[in-house]
């Protein structure tokens, strides 16, 4: 099985992908997604986002990584992924699933799914413009209200060129309800079209992770939100591995603190750090209890210290 390790805009950031693919084995990761209007962005942008490709675009432990983009205008698209490609870049992924208004109000992400043309005229165009040894590809979901417009969509996707196709499935009023989720619609779509796909959506086990292969007669996935429920989620997955223990995930904590305050985004730490115990919630009621300790709390120095005395206590009790 393949494991792909999903962009999450805000919250996936280059120094948590550096993390998670140390204790995963994740295939690949794709970063959160750089939004291009009409023109060339400074080369600093998709460094700042994507610091890997000063060291051949993958993180430490060797995971390679795809810069996402997100616009609607095919030449800028274009021009952007050529110089991403330039930068060294192991590939380019290209966003037309994210429902967030903004982002739709401004015709980016899920709105182009009411546009296959469009679709197609921004994948061709970025396949042309990028050597044809790199990756494009593109993450959808199924369609904007109506699942079928899935078919139409990634035969525009298949048709542009692209090298891969990963489908969320769900359309983008189904948003991220777990009773939307179609993973009969890959299947569908697997016996239509050639492009190779990944299935995204809904695996946060690695029960779900099988269902979803003998669903969809792929063997690819992307993991998202349960990556953060649970931090070695990808090996879970992938080699049926046990759950992190908290005592496991109390170290992350603090080794991913040491690296925020020593990184560029040290100001966002502190709604980082909150935002990561919310969703470990779900699978650990130890985070309930720290969640509640540090809430108030808003800047960096505080967390770090209580994080670091937290810790201490937690490895004098039995593990």
């Amino acid at each position: 099985m393949r494991v792909v390790l999903g962009p999450m805009e805000g919250v996936l950031d280059h120094l948590m992908r550096e993390m998670l693919t140390e204790v995963n084995a994740y295939d690949l990761c794709v970063t959160e997604f750089v939004r291009v209007s009409d023109r060339l962005l400074p080369d600093h942008v998709f460094t700042r986002i994507c610091p890997e490709l000063a060291h051949g675009s993958q993180t430490r432990s060797g995971t390679p990584v795809y810069i996402q983009l997100l616009g609607s205008k095919p030449d800028a698209m274009a021009a952007n992924a050529f110089r991403v490609a330039e930068l060294g870049a192991k590939g380019i992924d290209l966003n037309f699933g994210c429902p967030a208004k903004m982002v739709n109000k401004s015709r980016g992400g899920a709105f182009l799914l009411q546009d296959p043309q469009q679709i197609y005229n921004i994948v061709k165009a970025c396949r042309d413009a990028v050597p044809e040894e790199i990756p494009v590809s593109a993450k959808i979901r199924l369609g904007w209200e109506d699942p079928d417009d899935c078919f139409e969509i990634a035969d525009a996707v298949e048709q542009a060129g692209a090298s891969e196709l990963t489908v969320h499935a769900r359309t983008k009023t189904g948003g991220y309800k777990a009773s939307e989720i179609k993973w009969d619609y890959i299947r569908r779509l697997k016996d239509k079209i050639s492009v190779p796909l990944i299935a995204n959506g809904e695996i946060w086990n690695y029960q779900d992770g099988q269902n979803c292969i003998k669903t969809t007669g792929i063997d690819s996935v992307m993991v998202c939100r349960g990556a953060f429920n649970i931090p070695n989620l990808g090996n879970v997955v992938k080699y049926n591995h046990a759950i992190m223990s908290w005592h496991e995930v109390s170290h992350l904590l603090v080794q991913y603190s040491q690296s925020e305050i020593k990184g560029d985004k040290g100001k966002y730490f502190p709604n980082r750090i909150k935002q990561w115990l919310a969703y470990l919630r779900h699978e650990y009621t130890e985070a309930e209890s720290l969640f509640r300790d540090i809430r108030t709390y808003q800047q960096a120095a505080p967390i770090v210290d209580h994080l670091k005395r937290y810790r201490a206590d937690l490895l004098t009790q039995p593990a």
